[in-house]
């Protein structure tokens, strides 16, 4: 298995260049237009997957898009039946917020003889669910509790074992349609104290948002809902977005 997307992603990191990735429900993707659209809108990975999937069809998914795009196409598992070997990579999520030793380890246990015969690259990724202002399918499928929005150390000493184990990334998550993201407070206490690559999603919904919170210290972003409402709006998040790097580069003031 190659490692070409994390190389990329540290890559990135270490060069301060942030990164946008577009997540697709499989159970609510109706057309490949949201794909091609996020390619020419600036988006740099596509994401796949869902808590729970009821009508879509994941394979199907997978295929449809990575037929209609040449962006990296990542599986984000809500369960162990969501592996495809169309997919580029698959983020192996330990859940490492909640005290559910089936999503810390027992699933993948289950999971990893099959990935192992599969080409997908496998990213090592500490998951950590926030308090987003709502419980969310994902904080109800999983039976964790989040972490309190306003529990920086929690989350910081949580991030920091998550390195310490070994995991690749870390992903910091409110939940899709999450009232609001991780808190930019929390999100520079965790960037302090890790040297791994940070991604954030869940309430970001703005070009303000995106901004602010790539600012605060992410090196990706995750949206999904806000493409699905208004995908106008994530052409001005992926310019919101590489533009971090752009001041990074110039040394100018944000406009």
């Amino acid at each position: 298995m190659s490692q070409t997307i994390y190389s990329d992603i540290a890559t990135a990191k270490s060069q301060n260049k942030k990164k946008l990735a577009l997540l697709i429900d499989p159970d609510k993707f109706i057309t490949v237009d949201v794909v091609k659209q996020a390619e020419t809108s600036g988006v740099d990975l596509i994401f796949i997957g869902g808590s729970l999937l009821s009508k879509g069809s994941f394979n199907k998914c997978v295929d449809s898009v990575k037929q209609n795009t040449k962006l990296p196409v990542i599986i984000f598992p809500g369960h162990i039946d969501q592996v495809s070997d169309k997919a580029d990579g698959i983020l192996f999520l330990s859940l490492i917020s909640g005290r559910n030793a089936e999503n810390l380890i027992g699933k993948h246990v289950m999971a990893a003889p099959v990935l192992k015969k599969t080409k997908l690259e496998i990213l090592p990724t500490g998951y950590m669910l926030i308090d987003g202002g709502k419980v969310t399918t994902a904080t109800y499928m999983s039976n964790t509790v989040p972490i309190p929005h306003d529990k920086n150390d929690i989350a910081s000493c949580t991030a920091l074992a998550g390195e310490m184990l070994g995991l690749k990334l870390i992903y910091m998550d409110t939940g899709s349609g999450a009232h609001k993201h991780v808190s930019l407070k929390m999100i520079k206490e965790v960037k302090k104290n890790i040297s791994i690559p940070l991604i954030i999603g869940g309430g970001i919904r703005t070009p303000e948002d995106a901004y602010e919170v790539c600012k605060a210290g992410a090196d990706m972003i995750v949206i999904g809902t806000i493409a699905e409402e208004s995908p106008q709006v994530v052409e001005q998040i992926a310019k919101a977005v590489h533009y971090n790097h752009t001041l990074t580069e110039q040394g100018t003031q944000r406009i």
